[in-house]
């Protein structure tokens, strides 16, 4: 299993379920992969550095995860998918 950071940057106007709900997806992903997924860091809102997709502030979640190499390209597939998910970052982190 590897260690990694996901950063998830929603719509400013993101409601409590919406981002419950990507949270809760995120979690069946790294689940079918026999994963496991850390306690979700809300860092809230925040201004971005240009707009994207009109937003000029986001909803920033950092989640540490421990998954599979081969079911991180499964969970990009579907972070790419969602419409309540503006920008997403996967990284690896260092044993």
């Amino acid at each position: 299993m590897n260690k990694y950071e996901l950063t998830i940057v929603m719509p400013e106007k993101t409601t409590t379920a919406k981002k419950k709900s990507v949270l809760e997806t995120i979690e069946k992903i790294v689940k079918m992969g026999k994963g496991t997924v850390g306690t979700a860091d809300d860092w809230g809102v925040k201004d971005l550095s240009y707009p994207i997709e009109k937003q000029i502030k986001g909803l920033f979640v950092l989640l540490p995860l421990e998954l599979e190499a081969s079911f991180v390209s499964q969970l990009d597939t579907k972070l790419k998918m969602d419409e309540n998910v503006i920008r997403y970052l996967i990284v690896r982190m260092k044993e």
